[in-house]
């Protein structure tokens, strides 16, 4: 994956392609930042921060398992994420993406990103689209997500760890974003 294989979000749509190839545009730059790295550098840290790409790839194949198959969907969070002890190890996921190999990270984005794409697949074909309200309630009490609502977020999500991405990458071999 580099920067030119990314999805390039198109110009003029409706609001639900529009949102959708953003998310994707999002996904995939973060498929370009881990791209050709190998488990040492997905584990490298750029102090004082913990953070890694491989816990990052990991983090985020939860995050869409979570909104889109459990809070959107009312399922259940895919293998092996309902195995984790969070009480435990609340960062389990960020910890253990730093020591897993790059084909491991990426079958298991991959499969993140399949799922979850059925399950929005599944609430745009509602007459509601997007505003498809969310099985599970808002933590707050005070509502339910809109599909809407969980992909501008997923957008957002996307956009503050590829900015991290990108410091990570320049730290381990030069690579820079746009």
């Amino acid at each position: 994956m580099d920067a030119a294989s990314r999805t390039d979000p198109p110009l003029e749509a409706d609001e639900a392609t529009m949102v959708r190839a953003f998310l994707d545009y999002h996904r995939d730059t973060l498929r370009w930042k881990v791209a050709g790295l190998t488990r040492e550098q997905l584990g490298q840290t750029l102090p004082p921060s913990s953070m890694t790409l491989g816990g990052m790839v990991k983090h985020l194949a939860l995050v869409e398992s979570d909104w889109f198959e459990v809070v959107l969907a009312g399922g259940d969070l895919m293998p092996p994420f309902p195995d984790v002890d969070w009480d435990a190890d609340p960062d389990w996921e960020w910890r253990t993406g730093a020591d897993d190999g790059p084909e491991a990270l990426m079958a298991l984005f991959d499969d993140a990103l399949a799922r979850a794409d059925r399950a929005i697949d599944e609430a745009v074909a509602k007459p509601t689209g997007l505003d498809t309200r969310s099985v599970q309630p808002s933590r707050r009490g005070d509502g339910y997500f809109t599909l809407r609502w969980i992909l501008l977020h997923m957008i957002e999500e996307y956009a503050r760890h590829n900015g991290h991405a990108d410091l990570l990458r320049e730290s381990i071999d030069g690579v820079t974003g746009e």
